[in-house]
């Protein structure tokens, strides 16, 4: 691969046929670290987190209205279920809720069942699906392509997933209000901004720990619940940070640590989400999704963290953690470890690493730095293809490939869907995999393929994909992708030929 071709698909999300190519591969890498928009025009109809928390608030509060009128679990349940996944060719026709023009009105329209039905539906087709499309369109005609992969890097390195009711309509916003205004900051900066985001506090749970000898903690001991769920510490934010955001697993920290750590962070929680008196004697009943300190749910006293001691200081208790771990040298190495697999293949070279790691340490952990080394460092310029495309990537670069400017929402939420990475939905906190064995799988290529052939029909003939290749890879392309292209029976069949060659599927 020529530099150009590098610089435009490994660092970028692909070419654009509208756009040049660089003459200067690294300075026009680098100078998207300045030109970098956090809030670009293609989020304008994000719906904010006041209304997705608000109607998560409502939800949760006819929740505890059917628990109140004794409806069983079964019935709370199926009101729940989220509907069925959706696929290509499923466009809403109107907004949720809306009644179709001369339609009777709806005899239910006062039953908390179908009320809680038409929240997880309008969660997952209007906030969840808007913020995709908002998400993909902003790649899509990014003329700060590099820097939109490291968004989409960092989302994934602090990764929650929308497969939790309470997370569908927020999970992208996490990536939008946390991610973004501090890719080009420090990474504690982005840490503080991630692990205060309701998204997290809600997808680990922490919005529900409770101090075992904190005032709350106490007075449920003495008051168990009628419906037998107890409350008490809970340490999943606290395990992840050190696991998967800063430290790296089985590190510097034990299992008492982690305890520790946890109990340090009692009292972060999302204000506004659950109502009642519950929410009043933990001090909690604010505006919906706000990051609030709750001192009622602290565990009081000092903590010993990874040979460390922290006072008591109520909610910088736990911050003062975060500072500490931001600037470890384990978290150093486990951010230029992932740095490196994303940019210069699945085994990271050692020697990046060790140039990541030093940046890292040197600088407090300054992200452009890490950024500007990656694009100096040569291992990032092998000719030979480095990474697999997931398919979250593939499907950006098809859309700029053929000049799209937009994707729209349902459309572009199916066609992760059938391509096997949904948009936030990792499953895991750990996030997607960012190795080649996830991806390449047989079945996976198939449906690569069938998407390609779908592109290539909507196209109407209208791209000639032997004058595109040039545009979208210069100076890489192969002789024989060059010959399969020579040899297509038709232009769609060319185009589809080129949307699954090994240029388009490697980078």
């Amino acid at each position: 691969m020529a530099d150009a071709s590098i610089a435009l698909n490994r660092f970028g999300l692909g070419a654009r046929p509208d756009e040049s190519i660089p003459n200067d591969p690294k300075g026009w890498l680098k100078g998207q670290i300045d030109k970098f928009e956090p809030k670009p025009a293609a989020f304008a109809n994000v719906p904010t987190r006041t209304k997705v928390a608000g109607e998560l608030a409502d939800y949760l509060e006819q929740q505890r209205m059917l628990r109140q009128q004794g409806l069983g679990r079964k019935q709370q349940a199926a009101a729940a279920m989220p509907p069925p996944p959706m696929t290509p060719g499923m466009a809403p026709t109107m907004a949720p809720g809306t009644p179709e023009p001369g339609a009777k009105p709806d005899p239910d329209a006062g039953d908390p069942l179908k009320a809680a039905r038409r929240f997880v539906g309008g969660q997952v087709r209007d906030d969840y699906a808007a913020a995709v499309g908002a998400r993909i369109t902003a790649a899509l005609i990014s003329p700060t392509p590099f820097a939109e992969r490291l968004t989409h890097f960092w989302a994934n390195h602090f990764a929650v997933s929308a497969d939790k009711l309470q997370v569908i309509g927020l999970s992208g916003l996490l990536e939008f209000e946390a991610i973004r205004p501090n890719l080009m900051g420090k990474f504690g900066d982005m840490l503080n901004a991630v692990e205060r985001h309701p998204a997290m506090l809600l997808y680990l749970d922490q919005a529900v720990s409770v101090g075992p000898n904190s005032p709350a903690g106490q007075f449920a001991a003495n008051r168990p619940r009628a419906n037998g769920q107890k409350v008490g510490l809970n340490e999943n934010l606290a395990r992840e940070i050190m696991e998967l955001h800063t430290l790296g697993v089985r590190t510097t920290y034990t299992q008492a640590d982690v305890t520790e750590f946890a109990r340090a962070l009692t009292g972060w929680t999302v204000s506004g989400i659950g109502r009642g008196p519950g929410a009043r004697l933990a001090g909690t009943d604010g505006a919906p999704g706000e990051f609030v300190f709750a001192p009622r749910l602290h565990e009081p006293g000092e903590r010993t963290i990874i040979a460390r001691k922290y006072a008591e200081g109520g909610e910088k208790q736990a911050q003062a953690v975060l500072d500490t771990l931001a600037t470890s040298p384990a978290t150093a190495e486990h951010v230029a470890t992932k740095l490196a697999r994303h940019f210069a293949g699945d085994m990271p070279p050692a020697a990046l690493v060790a140039r990541l790691k030093a940046s890292f340490l040197k600088t407090g952990g300054d992200l452009p730095s890490l950024y500007r080394v990656l694009i100096d460092s040569p291992e990032c310029w092998v000719a030979a293809p480095v990474k697999f495309k997931s398919p979250w990537e593939w499907t950006v670069s098809t859309g700029r490939a053929l000049g799209m400017k937009q994707m729209l929402p349902l459309a572009a939420v199916g066609l992760l869907n059938q391509l096997g990475q949904p948009t936030w939905k990792p499953g895991s906190p750990a996030g997607y995999d960012d190795i080649a064995a996830s991806w390449a799988g047989p079945d996976a290529l198939v449906r690569r393929v069938e998407a390609s052939e779908r592109f290539a029909t909507r196209s109407g003939g209208a791209i000639d994909a032997r004058a595109l290749a040039p545009k979208l890879f210069p100076g890489a392309l192969t002789p024989a992708t060059e010959q399969a292209l020579a040899r297509a029976e038709s232009p769609g069949q060319g185009l589809a030929l080129l949307l699954v060659s090994p240029e388009m599927l490697r980078r």
